[in-house]
């Protein structure tokens, strides 16, 4: 006969309360409409984690963080829009060398990585004709500016065979430059109606005989031409029937500081095929419903991006280049979303906003403002109806000196009087243009008020080493406090704010003849050794809006080294109008970084 099994009355008893402790968790409140530190901890450890590996656009990490993102509002009760809070789209990540590149250079062929590679804005197609050596693919004709290597040549339907540079190689600051770039040669190619382009390094430009790597420059435009780059030892192959070589040719032409071309008696066959590598991301969406019949159809936005750079690398913007390692991004911009989602639980929770709000998470922000584009082009609600923006990116450094930069602060007549108004004890540092680095651009260009608020960037910026344990949680939790007392008052304010222009309302192009300049007037005299010293700043130039200032130390521009006024000078002449780009300076001999936009 079996006994009776004995009750463990102590572990019904546990059991019992857990089951309690548990029902009562899932029936209470989901979130805590206070802005705390814990919740804020909470949400910058998560999202600058290692394991979502720098949320880089398209990939897992970037996919469970929106998830993340999505999961908190859905909890705040808000109402997910689109497809489950998620509004999709496509871009472009990276090129890869796809199956089929072939090179025949008459009888001989060659082994695509090793003897030659694609551009990735290379036409997929196939060319086989004659080549023409024009030197540099140059033709300029400018006031005292002249050099022409098409001087009597027809290259209609042949390969043109062209010497990466510039007849001006030692000078850092070149007057060919802007004609000089592969994508400059290209369309100076696809003009004159060439069949398709080959690039070759002579010694002058670079020692090595060596492929540079195939790199994806976030502008998926493609030539209609083939674009590829050969080794000299290729090159040399091809001159063989002129008795001619890259290194014999190169130093005539610099000697006569003349144009040349010259027909070169072979056929050259290429395939091409590039592979443009697409992925999807998306913006993360919902909604907070006003409560006034008069005033829920006006819509305030709060918003930040959520990517980063991932694993860094080439072409990421990780001012780390040599560096491949997770980008945690904590400040860049888990700190932006962690405010976002603590502003939506503050609201969801007092239930006391007049208009309604939508909070959205952005992505591909790194990508060149994706996501914030994408959402103004296809909003839920058309963007007249959208009466402010706000803009949370890089809230976690607060200083000592509890300075706070705010952008966006002309776009409306009312912003500077309210920021000042409510301002508890923060340093109000105000820029007035509604185009600036950061998604609310895209909301300005709608004719839509903004408010970008910022703690400003700090040396960690686009490096590994912007991690969790280097945010300042209470400074973020200050700026959050104060970022809700503006919100409530553009929410629920009986007269929305003014819109105002501030600033050019278009982007500026990137490509053209616009001069690159930061707008400083360099140490001529070279006196300081560390650097560039900036003996003055103009008022209005990108380098004045970012805060630069006479005495500032250049010491790096995009994360590559200036020691003196030839290397800035070599760094700026390959920047573009329209580019947004680090300055590290120092100032007083302490490390600092501006964000300039060009």
């Amino acid at each position: 006969m079996f006994s009776k099994p004995k009750i463990n009355f102590v572990f019904m008893k546990n059991f019992v309360f857990a089951a309690l402790v548990i029902l009562v968790a899932a029936c209470g409140p989901k979130f805590d409409k206070e802005i705390t530190l814990d919740d804020i901890r909470e949400n910058i450890d998560y999202l600058a984690s290692d394991s979502l590996k720098g949320r880089k656009s398209g990939e897992q990490g970037d996919l469970l963080a929106a998830q993340y993102i999505a999961g908190k509002f859905e909890a705040a009760g808000l109402e997910l829009l689109f497809d489950n809070g998620f509004q999709e789209f496509n871009l472009v990540t990276s090129a890869e060398i796809a199956e089929g590149n072939q090179l025949q250079v008459n009888d001989t062929e060659y082994e695509v990585e090793t003897d030659f590679l694609p551009y990735a804005f290379s036409a997929n197609t196939t060319v086989a004709t004659e080549v023409v050596f024009t030197v540099f693919g140059i033709e300029v004709n400018r006031d005292s500016l002249k050099w022409n290597d098409f001087d009597g040549a027809d290259v209609t339907g042949k390969w043109m065979l062209v010497l990466q540079g510039d007849p001006d190689l030692d000078n850092p600051n070149s007057p060919y430059l802007e004609f000089s770039s592969e994508r400059a040669k290209a369309l100076k190619a696809s003009d004159k109606g060439a069949a398709g382009i080959i690039f070759v390094a002579g010694t002058k430009f670079s020692e090595a005989d060596e492929l540079s790597s195939l790199f994806f420059d976030k502008n998926s435009s493609r030539f209609s031409i083939p674009v590829i780059q050969v080794t000299r030892k290729v090159a040399n192959e091809m001159l063989k029937g002129t008795e001619q070589t890259v290194e014999k040719l190169e130093a005539e032409i610099l000697e006569q500081n003349a144009g040349l071309n010259l027909e070169v008696p072979v056929t050259v066959s290429a395939a091409v095929n590039v592979g443009l590598k697409e992925t999807t991301t998306r913006n993360v969406v919902a909604m907070l419903p006003g409560n006034d019949e008069n005033l829920k159809d006006e819509y305030v936005v709060v918003g930040a991006h959520f990517d980063h750079l991932g694993m860094g690398g080439p072409g990421s913007g990780s001012r780390a280049i040599d560096t491949v390692a997770v980008h945690n991004g904590a400040d860049d911009n888990a700190s932006g979303v962690s405010a976002v989602i603590q502003l939506a639980e503050k609201l969801a929770g007092d239930k006391s906003n007049k208009r309604s709000v939508l909070f959205v998470a952005f992505g591909a922000e790194e990508m060149g403002l994706l996501g914030s584009k994408t959402f103004t082009m296809k909003s839920p609600v058309e963007t007249d109806k959208m009466v402010t923006m706000f803009n949370f990116d890089m809230i976690g450094r607060l200083k000592e000196d509890n300075s706070l930069n705010i952008g966006g602060t002309k776009t409306a007549e009312e912003t500077e009087d309210l920021l000042n108004d409510l301002n508890p004890d923060f340093t109000l540092a105000f820029t007035g243009e509604g185009i600036g680095p950061s998604d609310h651009a895209s909301f300005y260009l709608q004719n839509i008020p903004v408010i970008y608020i910022s703690t400003g960037a700090h040396p960690d910026y686009h490096t590994p080493q912007d991690d969790a344990e280097l945010i300042n949680f209470e400074g973020a939790q200050k700026v959050m406090n104060y970022s809700a007392a503006l919100l409530d008052d553009v929410v629920n304010r009986a007269e929305k704010l003014t819109f105002q222009e501030a600033g050019s309302k278009f982007q500026r192009s990137r490509g053209g003849r616009f001069k690159v300049t930061l707008g400083v007037m360099p140490d001529f005299a070279g006196a300081e050794k560390r650097g560039m010293r900036v003996d003055a700043v103009s008022k209005g130039k990108p380098a004045y809006a970012a805060g630069m200032k006479k005495g500032d130390i250049i010491i790096a521009i995009d994360g590559k080294k200036v020691g003196n006024i030839y290397e800035y000078m070599d760094r700026l002449q390959n920047l573009e109008a329209g580019a947004t780009i680090s300055v590290d300076i120092l100032r007083d001999e302490e490390p600092t970084v501006l964000i300039v936009q060009l």
